[in-house]
C-alpha cells in the first residue's frame, strides 16, 4: 500500500492546465441529479492513504454528494465493518480483509446491474487474467473473493455472480526500491535484499503480513525453497522464513524496519539504505527531491495489492442510492485518471484514459518515454520529458504479479514469529 498527500484546490487547478486534467470538460452526466436538491452525506470509512480531498470536492461539484471521511488504520477498518456496520455508509478496504469481513454477513453484495461499468472492470479482478493470460494468484488474489453466492451471502462464489464484494478503487504491483547511484550495478532478483554486499544498508517493512511475503520472495529467489502459497504458509514455512530473517538481522543486514511511508522516503533519500521494501509513490517522492531512486523490476515478479468499495448491509433508501451513484461516478473516469497520475492503477481503464492526455496515458500505462514533463494531480513535476516508468507498461507490471497481499490461516502464529524477528 502507499500513501499520498492531498494537494490544495488551488495547486490542483494551477497544475490542471498543464497536467491535462479534464476539469473543463463539463460534469460527467448520466447520474441522478437529486443530491443537490436534497443533500446527502456519505460516511466513507477507510485508511487515510485512500482518502482524497480533491475527489471529495469533485464529487460534490458533479453530484452534490458530501463525502465525510473516517480515517482509521487497516486493522481498524476490518474491526469496524465486523462490529459496527451502522457507523459508515461506504467502506474502502483491502481485498485480503474480505476473508475476515464476509463471514460476519455485514457486507452487502453489490448489485452488478446497478454498476454502470461492471462489465468494463479489468479482468485482473474478475478473471485473474490480463490479455488472455493468467497472472499469479498466490495469496488473496481478488478473483478468489470478488463474487458472493447471494446478496447477503457469507461465502465467496467460485464462478461469477451478480453480487460483487468490492468494486476496485486502487491497486498496484510492488517491488524493491534501490539507489542505483550507490549500488552501481544491475539488480535483477529479490535475493539481493539479503545480499551481504548491502550489510547495514537494507531495510524491510515492518507490517508482518506484507513483510513476510517480501521475505518469501527472497527465499524463493535464492532457490532454497518453493512455497505452495506464499500468502498462506504452514507453521513450518513461517518458521523457516523467520529463521532466515533472524539470521540476516543478527549478521547486521538491516539498517531499519520501517512502518511509515515518510520513514521509507527518508531512509532512501539520505542513503542510509540502498535497497529496501518500498511503495511506488515513495520512490517518486525520493526522485522529486533530486535523488536517484528506482522501483526495480525483478525477474521473480511483483507482490500485488488491491482495495475496493463495499456497502454495509444496513444501508437503505437514498443513502444506498447515493452510494451506488458515487461508485458509478468513481468508475466514470475523473477519479481513475487522478489515481493513475499518482502511480496507482484504476478499475476501468478506458474511462480513465478518456480523462488523460495521450502523452500521460503513454507514460503511465504503456511504458513509453514521456513526450512532455509528467505531473502529479497537484501539478508538481514528477518526471522530466524522456523518462520512462519503472516496470514499464501496465501489462508488463500487472502481468508479472507473483502473489497478492493476504491474511494467512496461521496469521496469529505468523505475527508472533514476526515479532520475535523484530525483537531478535
Amino acid at each position: 500500500m502507499s500513501e499520498t498527500s492531498t494537494p490544495t484546490r488551488r495547486s490542483l487547478l494551477k497544475g490542471a492546465g498543464a497536467a491535462g486534467l479534464a476539469l473543463g470538460a463539463g460534469p460527467i452526466t448520466g447520474f441522478p441529479a437529486i443530491h443537490a436538491a436534497e443533500p446527502v452525506t456519505l460516511r466513507y470509512l477507510g485508511t487515510a492513504v485512500n482518502q482524497s480531498a480533491d475527489i471529495a470536492r469533485k464529487v460534490k461539484e458533479d453530484l452534490g454528494i458530501t463525502i465525510d471521511y473516517i480515517p482509521v488504520v487497516t486493522d481498524e477498518v476490518t474491526k469496524r465493518v465486523v462490529t459496527q456496520p451502522n457507523s459508515f455508509d461506504l467502506v474502502d478496504t483491502e481485498y485480503f480483509s474480505l476473508k475476515k469481513i464476509v463471514p460476519s454477513g455485514n457486507l452487502m453484495g453489490m448489485d452488478a446491474k446497478r454498476i454502470k461499468y461492471a462489465d468494463k472492470i479489468t479482468s485482473v479482478f474478475t478473471k485473474g487474467m490480463l490479455d488472455g493470460k493468467a497472472i499469479g494468484d498466490q495469496g488473496t488474489a481478488p478473483k478468489k473473493v470478488f463474487y458472493l453466492e447471494g446478496q447477503t451471502g457469507k461465502t465467496f462464489a467460485t464462478a461469477p455472480t451478480e453480487w460483487i464484494t468490492l468494486i476496485p478503487t486502487t491497486y498496484n504491483a510492488d517491488t524493491l526500491g534501490i539507489r542505483p547511484d550507490l549500488i552501481k550495478r544491475p539488480i535483477a532478483s529479490w535475493k539481493e535484499l539479503l545480499n551481504p554486499e548491502f550489510k547495514g544498508k537494507a531495510s524491510i517493512l515492518n507490517i508482518p503480513s506484507i513483510g513476510i511475503m517480501d521475505a518469501a520472495m527472497v527465499v524463493e529467489a535464492t532457490g532454497d525453497y518453493t512455497y505452495a502459497d506464499k500468502g498462506n504458509m504452514t507453521k513450518a514455512e513461517i518458521d523457516r522464513t523467520i529463521k532466515l530473517l533472524i539470521e540476516a538481522k543478527r549478521a547486521g543486514q538491516f539498517r531499519a524496519f520501517w512502518q511509515d511511508f515518510n520513514e521509507s522516503v527518508n531512509l532512501m533519500a539520505s542513503g542510509e539504505t540502498v535497497i529496501q521494501s518500498m511503495w511506488s509513490p515513495a520512490v517518486t517522492k525520493v526522485r522529486s527531491q533530486g535523488v536517484p531512486c528506482v522501483y526495480q523490476p525483478l525477474k521473480e515478479g511483483y507482490r500485488a495489492w488491491a482495495s475496493g468499495f463495499g456497502i454495509p448491509k444496513t444501508l437503505t433508501g437514498r443513502k444506498l442510492d447515493a452510494a451506488y451513484d458515487f461508485v458509478n461516478w468513481f468508475l466514470s473516469g475523473w477519479a481513475g485518471a487522478y489515481l493513475n497520475r499518482q502511480g496507482y492503477y484504476s478499475a476501468v481503464l478506458e474511462t480513465a484514459q478518456a480523462q488523460m492526455e495521450p502523452y500521460e496515458w503513454a507514460y503511465w500505462m504503456e511504458g513509453k518515454p514521456a513526450e512532455k514533463d509528467i505531473k502529479g494531480p497537484d501539478g508538481t513535476v514528477l518526471e522530466k520529458a524522456g523518462a520512462t516508468r519503472d516496470g514499464g507498461s501496465f501489462k508488463d507490471r500487472m502481468g508479472a504479479v507473483a502473489c497478492w497481499n493476504a491474511v494467512m490461516d496461521e496469521n496469529t502464529y505468523m505475527v508472533r514469529k514476526w515479532n520475535e524477528f523484530i525483537a531478535a
